[in-house]
């Protein structure tokens, strides 16, 4: 008969792991402040015998014909890689590196009751995928653009491209406002734009509101708002062809999408996104400086 208290390697998992160190840590709690310094004294001393093991065992072996390949084969293995990134011996990934950047501005995205999630990281490209309300919020791509994608590449400076991964669907709209946490608004209030009747589905509108040019596209219930300039001199498109929900800068013949704001032709810019929200039977338009 087995051992009850044996466990395959199979069972033996690094969230179980993970939670046995937790489950110390809050039994731990109930401790007198000395019972509880001397655990972590212990556990420091431990912590720091084991790491400079690997660094021994590391600088023994680095040299050996395959060495490389056979530790890159033993990370494959979670705990082993958990273990060895706690103690330097492997840096964090990319993938991990714009996680930590992702993460950062967590907080500001769930005070607007959003989220977002990392795509894909290939090469010196990630995908963010926003969720909750983040997901179809008109004003998520100034969000992602002075948020996320600052954030990353800021943080990450090896990813060179950002882009917005397609939603799942599910986000907010129901006629609530639509924000962006990383807006500058100055002093500007909210402006009626038009009744958001007078905009058909697939339309724009290039109109002024409050001294500033804007750009009003209408895709069904979302409503796109935009700086009449294009990003590549900051130009005024008044005069551009629009169709096929695209605007062509007159000037230079730049292209971006109205929904997105996304230049066609440079992807690395985009034009300036207001903040819009439908309030009532009204589109009202807040100017972001």
């Amino acid at each position: 008969m087995p051992d009850a208290n044996s466990h395959s390697a199979d069972e033996i998992t690094l969230d179980k792991l993970i939670g046995d160190l937790k489950a110390l840590e809050i039994l731990a709690d109930g401790w007198d402040d000395a019972a509880r310094s001397g655990a972590h004294a212990r556990a420091e001393a431990v912590d720091a015998l084991n790491k400079e093991a690997f660094r021994r065992l590391i600088s023994v072996l680095k040299d050996n014909p395959g060495f490389g390949a056979a530790l890159r084969d033993a990370a494959q293995d979670e705990v082993v890689y958990a273990v060895l990134r706690r103690h330097g011996i492997l840096k964090a990934s990319l993938y991990e590196r714009v996680e930590a950047a992702l993460e950062t501005v967590r907080p500001s995205l769930a005070s607007h009751g959003g989220n977002a999630e990392v795509a894909s990281v290939e090469g010196n490209r990630a995908e963010i995928r926003f969720l909750g309300a983040c997901d179809g919020c008109p004003a998520s791509q100034l969000t992602f653009y002075a948020g996320v994608k600052k954030a990353i590449q800021e943080q990450v400076p090896e990813i060179t491209e950002v882009k917005q991964a397609k939603g799942l669907g599910g986000g907010g709209s129901d006629g609530v406002q639509f924000t962006s946490p990383f807006a500058n608004y100055g002093d500007s209030e909210w402006s009626i734009a038009l009744p958001l009747e007078d905009i058909a589905d697939g339309e724009t509108r290039i109109m002024d509101i409050d001294g500033n040019s804007v750009i009003i596209t209408r895709f069904a219930e979302k409503v796109s708002c935009f700086k009449n300039a294009c990003a590549h001199m900051g130009l005024e498109m008044t005069q551009g062809e629009i169709g096929e929900a695209i605007i062509t800068c007159p000037h230079h013949g730049f292209k971006y999408a109205l929904e997105s704001g996304e230049c066609i032709t440079a992807p690395e810019v985009q034009l300036q996104p207001h903040a819009v929200r439908v309030k009532g039977s009204n589109i009202e338009v807040r100017i972001v400086t």
